[in-house]
């Protein structure tokens, strides 16, 4: 198996981790947010981004533990930093589209919440997988065959020029 099909294969491995936590978090975003929208009287959007504050915090424990658990725990405060961050942005992106679809069109009856709330956790989901993966819990470097690191497994390292080793020092002869 080449270099190309292990790469694919640690890819596809995360996306399954990362879809499965997803789908737990989903799940809590969904009951907690059909739950205040019948048992209380808060407005929907403001209840839907309590309910997607409530599936963050899940995602967090799941994503740190399990999906990403082999990355880089260096710096807990930078990653909880950037998590939170790009979770608030995926946040704007869900509850922006049942916004406009509420309040812009007036599409507010409980199915019509739930699917353009499904919608604004789809296209939430891909911009948090690609910032999640990039920015909050990044790969540790792997040491290559002469302990080089390679721009797959360390996109970094690619933008950092590498110096042309120094030619063996000959003694001099005497005459």
């Amino acid at each position: 198996m080449g270099q190309g099909s292990s790469g694919l294969h640690r890819l596809t491995h995360e996306i399954a981790k990362f879809g499965a936590v997803g789908a737990f978090g989903m799940v809590v975003n969904f009951a907690v947010s059909n739950a205040l929208w019948h048992l209380t009287s808060l407005q929907a959007v403001r209840a839907n981004v309590i309910a997607t504050v409530v599936a963050i915090a899940c995602n967090y424990i799941g994503f740190r533990y399990f999906t990403y658990r082999d990355r880089d725990k260096t710096d807990r405060t930078r990653e909880m930093v950037l998590f939170l961050a790009f979770s608030a942005i995926g946040l704007v992106i869900e509850n922006g589209i049942l916004y406009a679809a509420i309040y812009g069109f007036g599409w507010d009856s409980a199915i019509e919440r739930n699917v353009f709330k499904f919608l604004g956790i789809g296209i939430a989901t891909l911009f948090r997988f690609w910032s999640y993966r990039t920015w909050v819990f990044r790969a540790l470097p792997v040491a290559g065959p002469v302990g080089e690191t390679t721009a797959e497994q360390d996109p970094e390292a690619a933008e950092e020029p590498v110096p042309a080793p120094a030619p063996p020092v000959r003694p001099r002869q005497r005459v």
